[in-house]
């Protein structure tokens, strides 16, 4: 119980422009902000990779995929071990879709849909208690700061 009052009290600070890094991600909207720490896929082979055969993931952390062009963004849960909610944002940092509890080892195409240059992958189930919604912003380095709904 500690630990998850630990990170609603952590997903509950403001967060500074100065604190924006590439190992971290930032999420706002009407329901509040929340911060995570990530791990970056930026590379083809790491994008594969993912998050799979881990058996725990830091309430507070993540994985963010960054795409070199925005790009119809399909994944699946193919030797993933936890249950994921993965939150696809366009190059505005603009959240297009989330998707809720993707189910561990399922072949399954999961569809973030076309325009994708960034998904955040967090813990099955935090998107929804936090409250974050498609029309969320995200913010991270890799976005314009030009074009960027929330920049750096």
């Amino acid at each position: 119980m500690i630990r998850v009052i630990g990170l609603w009290l952590m997903m509950a600070l403001p967060v500074a422009a100065s604190e924006c890094r590439p190992e971290m991600v930032d999420l706002r909207g009407p329901w509040g902000q929340a911060h995570f720490s990530v791990e970056v896929a930026d590379s083809a082979d790491e994008r594969a990779k993912g998050l799979m055969f881990r058996e725990s993931l830091p309430g507070s952390a993540g994985m963010v995929f960054i795409y070199p062009a925005p790009q119809r963004a399909q994944f699946w849960m193919k030797n993933t071990l936890i249950p994921l909610d993965l939150i696809f944002a366009d190059r505005t940092g603009k959240v297009v879709r989330v998707h809720s509890q993707a189910r561990p080892q399922d072949l399954s195409t999961i569809d973030g849909g076309e325009n994708v240059l960034l998904v955040l992958e967090i813990n099955g189930g935090l998107a929804k208690r936090l409250g974050i919604t498609e029309g969320s912003d995200l913010r991270h380095p890799a976005l314009d700061p030009a074009v960027a709904s929330w920049p750096c």
